[in-house]
């Protein structure tokens, strides 16, 4: 089986950048896998995408050698043993509050003896590998969201998770169901009592030897974060880039043609 080159990157020290996909298309997956991440993840809870987009999405981004992975829409089996068929080399499952429930994530994802992940990896054993079946289960990886204030209250217990890869931070949801709604959903907080959030979920997956990851906006966040212990910062997204690129582009000609400009 090929290997996971975040396994591989981390085992090294380095941290990661990860991409975000929304957009249910195979063009647009291959534009960003071009990119220079080291892993991509195809958003099916909320990106404007289902499972017949998902499987040319991940062949197109496993020309360029980065990571795929999926954040399933919920804390499903089905949903996430179809991804890891199609050939998501790891899951990031959202609204993971109790440790029974990150529990149940890893049991989804593991293979038996170590969870009760059906086999029938349909495109993932010719793009992983012919030794898929005996493999998988070290190479996959298997990510709760933390994301709500029941979450944060139980984050050591999540992050002791036996077989649990790693904890993933969603800003928005978390800033908002902390706060009781006083935060509107956002991206790249300041406020002391999210940063102190963070930290509490890095202090956490150090403790249980684990993966801490971060969605953020800008680059200049995600490097922040990477100060702050995370091991793996989201950039944006395709529909937000998209945005910008096109914002610029269209104000800048409109400030070089305005009138009585010369």
């Amino acid at each position: 089986m090929i290997g996971n080159r975040l396994r591989t990157l981390w085992a090294a020290g380095r941290p990661t950048v990860n991409g975000w996909l929304s957009i249910g298309n195979g063009f647009s997956a291959e534009i960003m896998a071009a990119q220079g991440y080291d892993s991509l993840t195809i958003d099916m809870q909320h990106g404007a995408l289902d499972y017949a987009d998902v499987l040319p999405m991940l062949q197109a981004i496993r020309a360029s050698g980065v990571v795929p992975l999926v954040r399933v829409p919920w804390l499903d089996p089905a949903a996430t043993m179809k991804a890891l068929d199609a050939g998501a080399y790891g899951i990031i499952c959202p609204m993971v509050n109790t440790a029974d429930e990150a529990a149940a994530l890893v049991s989804y994802v593991r293979y038996p003896p170590l969870g009760q992940r059906s086999y029938g990896p349909t495109r993932a054993v010719y793009a992983a590998g012919g030794d898929y079946a005996a493999e998988a289960n070290g190479q996959i990886l298997a990510f709760a969201m933390v994301e709500t204030a029941e979450a944060l209250a139980n984050v050591e217990a999540i992050a002791a998770t036996p077989g649990l890869d790693g904890i993933y931070v969603g800003p928005s949801d978390l800033s908002f169901s902390m706060s009781a709604g006083r935060l509107l959903p956002a991206f790249d907080r300041e406020e002391p009592e999210v940063i102190g959030a963070f930290h509490r979920i890095v202090a956490a997956c150090r403790r249980a030897g684990i993966r801490a990851g971060l969605h953020c906006m800008t680059a200049d966040y995600a490097a922040r974060a990477v100060g702050w212990g995370f091991d793996m910062t989201t950039i944006s997204g395709d529909t937000r880039l998209l945005a910008l690129a096109a914002a610029e582009s269209v104000t800048a000609f409109r400030a070089l043609t305005a009138p009585g400009l010369s």
